[in-house]
């Protein structure tokens, strides 16, 4: 009678080693157009500027849309105020205006229409009308 038994001694299993389970962990990075869609990145782009989450809501709910020239003058009056050594400021261009931290280069909120007929900003420390 045979043995049905397996000798595992007896078979040929080669160590391949040991497995890093951290290296192994798929992990992909969001990347820009998913964090905040293909407009964002295009902004960021053109502009050379950040825009914070709270400007992006801002910018989207409040259906503010940007051309090549208005990016163009956006990017003029960051550096105008950075020129000038300005921190926080208000620039204002026609019907928009964005609060920009300037050494972040980060646009922080974006207003249009009615709401800057309000007249109030606060925590910005210069302004520039572009």
């Amino acid at each position: 009678m045979m043995n049905s038994k397996i000798d595992p001694s007896r078979l040929p299993i080669e160590q391949i080693g040991r497995v890093d389970r951290r290296e192994s962990e798929y992990k992909p990075e969001k990347s820009q157009i998913q964090q905040g869609g293909f407009d964002r990145v295009l902004r960021e782009e053109a502009t050379g500027l950040k825009f914070s989450a709270h400007a992006e809501e801002r910018i989207q709910r409040r259906d503010i849309n940007f051309s090549t020239e208005e990016l163009g003058k956006l990017r003029g009056a960051v550096e105008r105020a950075e020129n000038k050594g300005c921190k926080d400021t208000l620039i204002l261009l026609g019907e928009k205006a964005f609060v920009v931290s300037i050494k972040n280069k980060t646009v922080i909120t974006a207003i249009s229409g009615s709401a800057i007929k309000e007249g109030v900003f606060t925590k910005i420390d210069s302004a520039v009308v572009s």
